[in-house]
């Protein structure tokens, strides 16, 4: 069973002091809503990252939320909260993947997003998952979205490819790498 499987987490990134999170989450479930929040503060906590909060009325909202925040450019980095529960509808499916797909665009854009959106198939999973002294997937979202931020800035302190850097692995897919000889 998944439950005797030892899963393996990465030590919390140092960063220094001002890293800001910004918590959205969808508090539908309220009482498991307050839990992911709860275990997502306690690792931001952790890491030393301040965190605001702010609430949407559904999960299809948080990606949007994230990107309306990410426009302004005052985090360093998002963390979305909610819990959907299959029902008697596709709504579950287009729910997880559709805000699943946002948040996923969202990072691709370079925004550096743990996703804690739960999907389960009823509400006794949500609440194993959503303990933040259990699975705490709240705080893996934050870990996640901070793991993120490090990785970001220290790409950003790197040189950029066209400083003398070191040499860098080139990879040949079809012609010469000098360029076109000739048509």
């Amino acid at each position: 069973m998944a439950a005797s499987i030892e899963h393996y987490q990465l030590p919390l990134p140092r960063l220094g002091g001002g890293t800001r999170l910004l918590i959205v989450v969808a508090p539908y479930y309220r009482q498991i809503a307050d839990e992911l929040i709860a275990g997502a503060r306690k690792v931001a906590a952790e890491a030393g990252a301040s965190v605001d909060l702010v609430e949407v009325p559904g999960a299809l909202e948080v990606p949007t939320a994230i990107g309306l925040a990410a426009a302004r450019g005052l985090y360093d980095g998002y963390v979305a909260l909610g819990c959907v529960i299959r029902g008697e509808t596709t709504h579950y499916d287009t729910v997880c993947n559709d805000s699943s797909r946002g948040i996923t665009l969202l990072g691709l854009q370079g925004h550096c997003i743990g996703n804690g959106i739960l999907t389960v198939e009823n509400y006794r999973q949500a609440e194993v998952r959503a303990d933040p002294d259990g699975q705490n997937k709240g705080g893996g979202a934050a870990a996640a979205a901070l793991h993120l931020i490090a990785l970001k800035r220290g790409w950003q302190a790197q040189s950029p490819r066209g400083d003398a850097g070191p040499p860098r692995d080139v990879i040949k897919l079809a012609g010469e790498i000098d360029g076109p000889r000739g048509a």
